[in-house]
């Protein structure tokens, strides 16, 4: 009896037991798939458990994509377009800079002798000057007449002076010092350019046979006779001596001084500090107390039979006796 009673005992716990974990458990019906959509079917049956669904997405935004740094900028947002291409522009300069910076030394050197080559194509292509005159259609130099007027035009300048196309079989020389008799020209681009017309241009001399042509602007002097041979020989430099007594005509003046006429085989030079009126006025230019056409008292100081040049000072030497009278307007 007591050995049935353990037996009861025991096949009631067990059956407790059993009850209780079939009453917390939930049973899944297995279901029939009718399509590959029907998988995450969004019917649900009681006390079933949806492990995914659809419907978990439905509600949810879509995702945007994903917009560039400077549009989520309301600021650069904001600026005008010009600005915008400004910014950008130095940006992409401060770039190249930067780049330029750190290339090596013989690729800078290359690239620098490259523009410079460029530059200077660029330069010799502008100072081309159209000649107004074909050279199949051009008179000979003898067709020319003395000391008549033509207008020509600029071709090239040089340091000494200016070459200048008027229609003959070559181009003329405005020597610099034919240019101007007040101002002095240190050099003719001062005052032409290439291209520039020049009017009233006055043939001095030209040689057919050398095909050399000289021109001038100055104008003809009133005294000056072309045709006149009959004039007295000019002074020797061999004939002067130091300290000799010259009255002269100023002829050109210079920043450093004037040209002057003595009646010798060359003109002297008489240097602006060697003046009387020298230092009169602190600062003043040396137009302003040497003048064309002036006449003037001077002594010789210097001859150079190798040169040819004569320099001449307006200050009476010490050594010599006399009034230290120098000059006579």
């Amino acid at each position: 009896l007591s050995c049935n009673n353990t037996t009861i005992l025991l096949l009631l716990s067990l059956f407790s037991i059993t009850s209780a974990f079939t009453t917390t458990t939930t049973t899944y019906t297995p279901q029939r798939i009718t399509s590959s959509s029907s998988l995450f079917s969004s019917e649900e049956e009681e006390g079933d458990t949806v492990l995914y669904s659809d419907e978990d997405y439905d509600d949810e935004e879509p995702k945007q994509e994903q917009s560039t740094p400077w549009k989520k900028n309301a600021r650069w947002n904001s600026l005008n377009p010009r600005v915008k291409l400004r910014i950008i522009q130095e940006q992409q300069n401060k770039a190249i800079e930067n780049k330029q910076k750190r290339e090596p030394a013989k690729d800078k050197q290359r690239r620098l002798m490259m523009m410079y080559k460029e530059r200077q194509i660029d330069k010799r292509r502008a100072a081309r000057v159209t000649r107004p005159t074909p050279l199949d259609s051009r008179n000979p130099l003898t067709s020319l007449t003395i000391n008549e007027l033509y207008s020509g035009t600029v071709i090239s300048l040089t340091p000494y002076g200016v070459y200048v196309d008027i229609g003959t079989e070559c181009d003329g020389l405005l020597h610099i010092s034919q240019i101007s008799r007040d101002d002095f020209v240190s050099h003719p681009r001062e005052v032409f350019s290439p291209g520039d017309v020049v009017e009233d241009v006055r043939v001095m001399s030209y040689s057919s046979e050398l095909k050399k042509l000289r021109l001038s602007l100055l104008p003809i002097e009133s005294d000056e006779d072309p045709d006149d041979e009959d004039e007295d020989d000019p002074i020797a430099l061999s004939d002067l001596t130091i300290d000799d007594e010259l009255w002269g005509e100023i002829r050109r003046v210079t920043s450093y001084g004037a040209y002057v006429e003595l009646g010798a085989e060359v003109d002297g030079f008489l240097h602006f500090m060697d003046h009387p009126e020298f230092g009169v006025v602190p600062g003043v230019k040396p137009s302003k107390f040497m003048r064309v056409g002036d006449r003037i008292r001077t002594w010789v100081s210097d001859v150079d039979l190798e040169k040819k040049r004569v320099k001449l000072t307006a200050n009476r030497p010490a050594g010599l006796p006399g009034p230290r009278r120098e000059m006579l307007r």
